[in-house]
């Protein structure tokens, strides 16, 4: 019966033509077969491609010349178009071998899965999980419990206090005393910023998403959430860039590389810059709607609205065919204790020493701009857009700092927040309008580094603009509407 099976999968025919041509070219002495090395090639693999650089260096320039033009004859990777021949044609062998017996797997952990998978079950099972998990523990409990304790009772009556003291006591030059524990100082902002605002934040939603994921939840999220990012250009396995991306966006939007097709990529990367913010940042602004549940969900409203529209608009304009999805799905269980704490100290020990130096050299970068005036020129250039918005002149500030972290952005308008400078309305466009807001230095820097120079300022040009216009669109519409959030 097995002679019945081809020697080799049969390719699609413009590849097996190159495969051929290139083949004819190999005149070297290989372990495997001349075949396999032309198939490794046109999927660029770099070892191979070395190798065959070594034994044919005088055909390899008419190798690669047979590579580029065969990349051309497709949107997607080579390796990407190889992966859905073999998936055809491992499934022609298997149905053809194997006789499928109806199977109803049961018990409650069948049942439990079937209930995730539905999405009439499963969407008010995900919305469950962003209340409880989400709002209540990292927002009510992290960014409200802990937060208040640490900046109230320990930085703000204890800490700073004594830092300021010693300071002014032991270092007499005015300028060195105002890098250190002025307004924008290392001690006194950096550092209470990254201490008492940001890491009992981070560590909440870390230890939260660590139980979930130990779960085995996401790859169901990713089965749930894979017909509607068929919509947006994207697959189920998109999910898992996103949802890191509500982590730290910068570590999401080089994940995106497990993305098959440069069209995902480009999509997931611009959603990842314009509307998933970050944990921090996520957890800040919960923290600024604490006991406004009405106010958080317009502000998650509008957001999931902008996510779906752009992505929908951004799978129209470019082009591309839909993307396939498949995923293997482990079983549900109950969390590891053990596995769960590992993953939430291993990433907060991440977090932190990347945004604790990022946050001193903000102070650093704000205290200069002070020294020579500059910082005070640019927060009067900001001054424009957010007034157009609606917004007090203050949080031209919190947007300044958003573009060196979009959290200490959110930080900056939750010290306006407790100083009563926005109402219920303005705390709504400003939360909606720095979410989307310009990603900070290092997503920018990784959007670069990723998507290229034109593409990556190209994404964030857009989301500058974008963001302040749908600002205005928020604010006439409450203004317009008389509604008084």
């Amino acid at each position: 019966m097995l002679e019945a099976f081809p020697k080799h999968i049969g390719y699609v025919d413009p590849l097996e033509i190159y495969c051929s041509r290139i083949v004819a070219l190999l005149g070297g002495t290989y372990v495997i077969t001349k075949r396999a090395i032309a198939l490794l090639l046109l999927q660029e693999d770099k070892e191979i491609t070395a190798h065959v650089q070594k034994e044919d260096g005088g055909h390899y320039a008419a190798i690669e010349a047979i590579v580029q033009e065969a990349k051309k004859q497709y949107p997607e990777p080579l390796g990407y178009v190889m992966s859905i021949c073999r998936q055809k044609e491992a499934s022609r062998i298997a149905e053809s071998v194997v006789r499928q017996v109806p199977y109803r797997p049961s018990g409650f952990g069948a049942f439990l899965h079937r209930l995730l998978m539905n999405p009439f079950t499963g969407t008010p099972i995900l919305l469950f999980i962003l209340y409880f998990g989400l709002y209540k523990f990292v927002g009510t409990f992290g960014a409200g419990v802990l937060v208040n304790f640490l900046e109230d009772k320990i930085f703000d009556h204890a800490v700073s206090p004594f830092l300021s003291g010693l300071v002014q006591r032991y270092i007499p030059f005015v300028p060195l005393q105002s890098l250190l524990v002025g307004d924008y100082g290392i001690f006194t902002m950096g550092i209470r910023y990254a201490c008492a605002i940001i890491l009992p934040i981070v560590a909440t939603f870390f230890l939260a998403f660590a139980i979930i994921e130990d779960t085995g939840y996401l790859p169901r999220l990713a089965m749930l959430v894979d017909q509607l990012f068929k919509r947006i250009g994207l697959s189920g396995r998109a999910v898992i860039p996103l949802v890191l991306g509500l982590g730290c966006s910068t570590m999401a939007t080089m994940v995106t590389r497990t993305l098959p097709t440069k069209r995902e990529r480009i999509i997931a990367t611009l959603l990842l810059a314009l509307a998933i913010p970050c944990s921090a940042q996520m957890g800040v602004i919960m923290a600024l709607f604490a006991g406004h549940f009405t106010g958080l969900f317009v502000w998650l409203g509008i957001i999931i609205g902008v996510f779906v529209l752009v992505g929908f608009l951004a799978s129209k304009i470019m082009p591309g065919e839909l993307p396939s999805f498949y995923m293997e799905i482990p079983p549900l269980r109950l969390p590891h204790i053990g596995n769960v704490l590992r993953k939430t100290w291993v990433r907060l020990q991440w977090y932190f020493m990347e945004v604790l130096p990022l946050f001193i050299l903000a102070s650093i970068v704000i205290w200069l701009g002070q020294v020579t005036r500059l910082f005070g020129v640019l927060v009067h250039v900001m001054t424009y857009p957010v007034r157009w918005i609606g917004l007090p002149s203050e949080t031209a500030v919190a947007f300044l700092f958003g573009f060196f972290r979009r959290d200490y952005g959110a930080a900056g308008l939750y010290d306006v927040k407790n100083a009563g400078g926005m109402t219920g309305n303005q705390l709504v466009v400003a939360c909606v309008t720095l979410t989307l807001f310009l990603p900070c230095i290092a997503q920018l820097i990784m959007n670069v580094k990723e998507r290229g120079m034109r593409m990556g300022i190209a994404i964030s040009v857009f989301v500058l603009v974008f963001s302040f216009g749908v600002g205005f669109l928020v604010n006439t519409f409450l203004q317009w509407s008389l509604i008084s959030l």
